[in-house]
């Protein structure tokens, strides 16, 4: 079997990046940032822009990790629904994460618009089709829940969805039009720009080798060089390393990867997501899918722990595209590509205090565009002196997961598992289909 050629389609089709060299010599800053991603940057760049001097060390190149090869999908809100959440953690505190998350694309479009960054955004919304009766039912009281907090959402039927999507697959959905896309690459790239000219400093190629503390000080060290700082902000979600274990065993890096059609015929790609949102729909293994700008379908999933997937290994993916869209068989895929996912215990992202001075966000459990950019304010703002209370976002302990080093073996298996009972039940619902059942 022949092992497939991993290229990202967003690397073919973003502006350039900065040219950034690694770090070298001993240096000072008011604050380092480790890892250049969405939550690095946005938190580098909100404190270049109050006014500190901030250096951001990035062990690859910029975009080169999750935040430039995800789906590119700007998702208001985290995973749980707004009424658990207050549950969890009360009215108050939990209130104001609700509040806090749902306005994550506003954040997102808003730094695009005022650093003028070249990535496609379209804030078109975001659908979530239901692929049961039961799902919808669920949908339902989710879009019951934030209509209550005044967000822009809706339930859409069977026949609203299929004219949406351009797909007969699901039975109805949601629709959130505080989201959007971007292409993902572009932006992280963008942010970096911003970074830059706001004058911060940003060393690519510079893993964080070291993490000690010394008279007051963090101390960071590279294989080229050394940098100080009283604040250090940790911002490597799931290839978080040794360089901090406790933080690292918080959470399970799962692989997620994509496939990418050749450019779609217009007449056919007009009846295709022909409004633009991106959707994700709610199998147990969820896909995601959406347009780029040329018109491509690109199609996401969770995928292979392999660092050179198979032909097999992404026939899933194929076949997913055809079955939502049978009549996109015959095109061709042109890209293959895939990375990390962070995931939490309890579906959330988590803001820590590690150490005075030592802040770390991660956690994002898929939706990393819009909340990655949201933690990296937080962070910002904590760095900045902002007190718990003000920020409308926890500070949370850090728990390593019991038995993490079998959490790997745990996530294979419980792919394999969900892949499976999806499996049995799109092919229940097929035979539902053609053979009603009668009493």
């Amino acid at each position: 079997m022949p092992v497939l050629k991993l290229q990202s389609l967003w690397s073919v089709t973003a502006p350039p990046g900065p040219v950034c060299t690694p770090l070298s010599g001993e240096q000072r800053a008011q604050a380092v940032v480790i890892g250049a991603g969405y939550t690095g940057l946005s938190a580098a760049l909100h404190l270049a822009e109050a006014g500190r001097e901030v250096l951001v060390v990035e062990a690859a190149d910029i975009g080169e990790r999750a935040s430039g090869i995800n789906g590119g999908q700007v998702i208001p809100g985290v995973k749980p629904d707004p009424d658990l959440l207050e549950r969890l953690l009360g009215p108050y505190a939990g209130g104001r994460l609700v509040a806090t998350t749902g306005t994550g694309p506003d954040l997102v479009f808003d730094l695009i618009a005022r650093h003028g960054i070249e990535c496609e955004p379209r804030r078109a919304g975001w659908i979530q089709p239901a692929t049961s009766e039961a799902a919808l039912e669920q949908l339902g009281r989710r879009v019951e829940q934030w209509l209550r907090r005044g967000a822009p959402v809706s339930l859409l039927s069977r026949g609203e969805v299929l004219q949406l999507t351009g797909s007969a697959l699901y039975c109805g959905g949601l629709l959130d039009r505080r989201g959007g896309t971007v292409q993902p690459l572009a932006y992280v790239r963008g942010l970096a720009h911003a970074v830059l000219r706001a004058g911060g400093r940003i060393h690519t190629h510079s893993p964080a080798l070291r993490l000690g503390r010394r008279a007051g000080t963090w101390s960071i060290d590279t294989p080229q060089g050394s940098v100080s700082a009283p604040v250090v902000i940790i911002a490597t979600d799931a290839y978080t390393d040794a360089v901090n274990e406790q933080l690292r065993r918080t959470m399970v890096p799962v692989p997620s990867f994509q496939v990418a059609t050749a450019p779609i015929p217009a007449e056919l790609r007009s009846t295709i997501l022909p409004e633009g949102q991106a959707a994700s729909d709610t199998w147990h293994l969820l896909r995601y899918f959406r347009l780029d700008a040329s018109g491509r379908l690109v199609l996401g999933a969770r995928g292979t722990f392999g660092q050179s997937p198979h032909l097999r290994d992404v026939q899933y993916h194929y076949r997913a595209v055809h079955e939502i869209y049978p009549q996109l068989k015959g095109i061709a895929f042109e890209y293959h590509w895939g990375g990390m996912v962070a995931m939490t215990q309890d579906q959330l992202p988590h803001l820590h205090e590690l150490a005075p001075g030592l802040l770390a966000g991660l956690g994002y459990n898929g939706r990393g565009v819009a909340m990655a950019t949201v933690m990296g304010r937080l962070l910002a703002r904590r760095a900045l002196g902002a007190q718990v209370e003000e920020l409308g976002f926890p500070v949370s302990p850090v728990v390593p997961l019991p038995f993490h080093a079998l959490s790997g073996v745990g996530a294979r298996a419980m792919i394999q598992y969900l892949r499976f009972i999806d499996g049995v039940a799109r092919v229940g619902g097929r035979l539902r289909t053609r053979v009603p059942f009668r009493v």
